[in-house]
């Protein structure tokens, strides 16, 4: 058989890309030989999730892969991410690397930009996760041992006490109907903290719960 090509993995701290990489090697779509993350300048976090750099260090490490961190000023401007992003390719083409893993899910636009990226940097976009039920999905993660706590909820989707619960079936059971039970639809962000593709899970607590621009950040902390 082909060797599998190697690839990097989006790395967004969630649950998705954690189970994206669980599944591009189940069923050896290629070999994931690093992760690459956004990181925001002003507060030092994750982008969009919110997720302490200290944690985000603890899963590199847990997931036993390099990382390249991409960072990114706020508010950041299409043209200066997609030039950012441009460089980050660059280097990782340098290295051979010629496909990139994402967990996105269902949306059409989001995969259609994704592909005209990679197309313009010379690489390929897999996507392992598409378009599977997300409800199922959703158990299938946490039947795998994939666990997770609610890095920030969309206040205008999803009351903010939803912020900070662990990804479990009790948070899938209270999630309101019109709810995606991925949050696909930007309605949650989660940060994993034990799976099967971590050498060992990281201890967290919850800390305070800031209210921004819409949406609730639960502190996420690592012991």
């Amino acid at each position: 058989m082909p060797k599998p090509p190697k690839a990097y993995l989006s790395w967004s701290s969630g649950k998705d890309a954690a189970f994206a990489l669980h599944e591009v090697r189940r069923l050896g779509l290629a070999d994931v030989v690093g992760v690459l993350t956004t990181i925001n300048e002003a507060s030092g976090r994750v982008q969009s999730h919110g997720v302490r750099h200290e944690l985000l260090d603890r899963q590199v490490e847990a997931l036993e892969l390099p990382a390249v961190k991409v960072m990114l000023p706020s508010p950041c401007p299409n043209a200066v991410y997609e030039a950012r992003m441009e460089e980050a390719f660059g280097k990782l083409r340098s290295e051979s690397v010629g496909h990139i893993v994402y967990g996105d899910l269902f949306l059409e636009d989001i995969r259609a930009y994704r592909e005209r990226q990679m197309a313009a940097a010379g690489m390929e976009a897999l996507f392992p996760l598409w378009g599977r039920d997300t409800r199922d999905l959703a158990g299938a993660m946490i039947a795998s041992g994939l666990q997770a706590r609610v890095a920030c909820v969309d206040t205008r989707r999803l009351d903010r006490p939803f912020a900070g619960r662990s990804f479990d079936e009790g948070f899938l059971r209270d999630l309101p109907p019109a709810i995606d039970p991925c949050g696909e639809n930007g309605e949650f962000h989660t940060v994993v903290t034990a799976g099967p593709i971590f050498a060992a899970p990281i201890v967290t607590s919850v800390g305070e719960i800031e209210e921004r621009d819409g949406f609730a950040f639960a502190d996420i902390v690592p012991k």
